[in-house]
């Protein structure tokens, strides 16, 4: 156990612009600057972050900067890594759990603001809102084209999705007014939820054969990388759209980039790409029925409040000895190395 009773949190260098101002001011420091009994650093910016730069901290709370196993320092001191945001995709999760390392991220600042990234691509995808934005901008010509557009009405249309957890399941709850029918697949799945939502639980391929909206709302994981591959997209409904707001590699992007050049699915809203950022000359760019954004459509103040809020609190949970809410790593939990560290901080503490 260290002798310094200071509770150290360190951010990451990515935090902060160039000339020192915050990259996201909406993110809230203030809690931490004046808790009782901690100290705030934040980091120099590298990726991955180094061990060497994490020594004398007890607890990190880490934007984009990767996190791998030579991140981990040997002071041990290290209690949590507190992703801002639910994807940890650049973190090694089992470099944490082998140096006894809690790995938080923060579902409950993303839930609401995902899910209504999602019904903002449904309802843009099916009432044409980028073409008829187009021809507004065209006068009179674009005018003369407009019945030529008509959208999809969502009343009785089925409603996909693959995965019904936090995100998921929040996406449901949010289009219950549109009368949709639901269904989804997810292996692990809460039955309780999917009945309370009324969601017919279905196998893989039907989920793709059956919806008129898919969206993938699952984490990339190796078993669900490519899972959207061409076998699959090709038994969607040509009148279907496809919705991505986790990640990206979880749709083989250039599967689907021929599905849509040869307009065997209606169309696609996608806030993540396989590759961020694309290439200049990525055909996906150039198409006219597909929606982008720069894995950024959930960027709201309240998310990046809420994303922010959580990762303090979870850090601030530690510092008294007590678990944080968010845990990716459970099984870290009963490991010898983290209960003997969580106990150590809460006499450190005196809780």
């Amino acid at each position: 156990m260290t002798n310094d009773p200071k509770f150290r949190v360190a951010i990451s260098g990515d935090f902060r612009k160039p000339d020192g101002s915050p990259t996201y001011p909406d993110f809230d420091l203030e809690p931490l600057r004046t808790a009782p009994g901690v100290e705030m650093a934040f980091l120099e910016s590298n990726s991955p972050i180094r061990a060497e730069q994490l020594e004398d901290f007890d607890a990190l709370i880490l934007l984009t900067h990767r996190f791998g196993a030579e991140s981990v320092p040997k002071s041990g001191r290290l209690a949590v890594v507190a992703r801002f945001g639910v994807g940890y995709d650049t973190v090694d999760v089992d470099a944490c759990t082998k140096a006894g390392i809690a790995l938080v991220i923060t579902p409950d600042g993303v839930r609401r603001p995902v899910a209504v990234s999602v019904i903002t691509l449904m309802l843009a995808l099916t009432g044409k809102l980028m073409i008829k934005d187009r021809l507004t901008r065209e006068a009179a010509n674009g005018f003369a084209q407009r019945s030529d557009h008509m959208g999809v009405g969502l009343v009785g249309r089925t409603l996909g999705s693959l995965g019904i957890g936090n995100i998921g399941a929040e996406v449901f709850r949010m289009a219950k007014p549109f009368d949709m029918k639901f269904i989804a697949h997810d292996p692990f799945a809460s039955k309780a939820v999917a009945a309370e939502l009324g969601i017919e639980l279905v196998g893989l391929e039907d989920l793709f054969r059956r919806a008129d909206i898919l969206s993938v709302s699952c984490p990339l994981t190796p078993e669900t990388r490519h899972i959207v591959n061409a076998e699959r997209l090709a038994l969607m409904k040509p009148t279907a759209y496809l919705i991505n707001t986790a990640r990206g590699p979880i749709v083989d992007q250039k599967a689907l980039t021929r599905v849509l050049q040869e307009r065997r699915i209606a169309g696609a809203g996608l806030d993540v790409l396989e590759q961020e950022p694309p290439e200049a000359d990525d055909p996906i760019l150039k198409l006219d029925n597909v929606i982008l954004a720069p894995h950024a459509l959930c960027w709201t103040d309240q998310c990046f409040a809420g994303n922010g809020a959580a990762d303090v609190k979870a850090v601030l949970e530690v510092q008294h000895g007590r678990e944080p809410r968010g845990v990716v790593n459970r099984e870290v939990l009963s490991s010898e190395v983290w209960t003997k560290r969580l106990a150590g901080l809460a006499a450190r503490a005196g809780t």
